[in-house]
């Protein structure tokens, strides 16, 4: 099944003075999806989203939005994104409501019934006549990203949009950002430092070190990578299933649980074996790699972003 590329970067290079910064990135965005962009600090996640929406300048390479190129077309590449960029800036001597209305003077072609639809779509029914100067962080997100998404933009970009929220607040937007995806069909870009958000949010992810692009797959298959797994198994005689078990990689025991590393396959075949030789197993637990655990793999440790 072809799917629509909302958003290409092709070959995009960034140098200052003669330092290279970004060496050669290229990877697409599609329709309905999100997409994970994550990366240590200084890796470059800032630079290449700058040049993305055409506020730094491209030394090398092609930024394609909806069919237009950003150096060649902006304003006609532009008008398709909208964004927010940390903590939306809103009056908040204003409503919600007002704030809205206001941005949408801006624009071309935006109706009263779009401003209903979009409020009703980030779940500020309730709250929308009141002033914003009343809203928690997470309320201000969502009229950000209402405000984001007024005039039908096919690329969403959000820097950092869970930034200074509460796990509640957290989880909230996480489910705004999924749901405009899927009902709005637009395609959605996140930069986050939050690994395991980034694992129940988006589609894909890219993993951006040192200028470079190391990875672009599938949560899925990001996380599926790695055949290998941890086995607990909770066991008696734990000293005769430690003894049966000698052979396996990176065995150890603690108290009744005996811990070692094997692939997804063998399992079936370790517990079977245990059980012949009259091993009492009451818990059989398989650990496998976080996103967290990945990431700190692939980049050598370095999780600040």
């Amino acid at each position: 099944m072809n799917r629509e590329i909302i958003a290409q970067l092709i070959n995009v290079k960034k140098t200052i003075g003669n330092k290279p910064i970004i060496h050669g990135i290229t990877f697409d965005v599609y329709k309905g999806e999100v997409f994970g962009f994550l990366g240590p600090n200084g890796a470059g996640k800032t630079t290449t989203i700058r040049m993305l929406v055409g506020l730094m300048g491209i030394t090398e390479g092609e930024v394609i939005i909806n069919g237009y190129s950003i150096k060649k077309n902006f304003e006609k590449a532009i008008a398709h994104v909208g964004g927010i960029i940390e903590n939306p800036e809103m009056y908040k001597f204003l409503t919600g409501y007002q704030n809205l209305k206001h941005y949408a003077r801006m624009m071309k072609g935006i109706k009263k019934e779009r401003v209903e639809d979009i409020i009703k779509l980030v779940g500020l029914d309730d709250r929308i006549h009141e002033k914003v100067g009343t809203y928690s962080l997470g309320m201000r997100q969502r009229l950000g990203l209402a405000q984001a998404l007024l005039h039908s933009p096919k690329l969403l970009i959000l820097d950092e949009p869970t930034n200074g929220l509460d796990p509640a607040g957290i989880r909230e937007i996480r489910e705004y950002i999924r749901k405009v995806a899927r009902e709005e069909h637009i395609a959605v870009l996140v930069s986050s430092h939050l690994l395991s958000e980034m694992q129940m949010m988006c589609d894909r992810i890219g993993i951006i070190q040192k200028g470079k692009l190391i990875s672009v797959e599938t949560v899925q298959t990001f996380m599926s990578g790695d055949e290998q797994v941890t086995l607990a198994l909770e066991v008696e005689p734990v000293q005769k299933a430690w003894e049966l078990l000698s052979g396996e990689l990176n065995i150890r025991k603690d108290g009744n649980i005996v811990e070692l590393q094997t692939t997804q396959d063998r399992i079936p075949d370790i517990v079977k074996m245990l059980v012949q030789q009259d091993c009492m197993i009451y818990e059989v637990k398989k650990t496998t790699k976080t996103l967290e655990d990945k990431f700190l793999e692939i980049t050598g440790g370095a999780l600040h972003a």
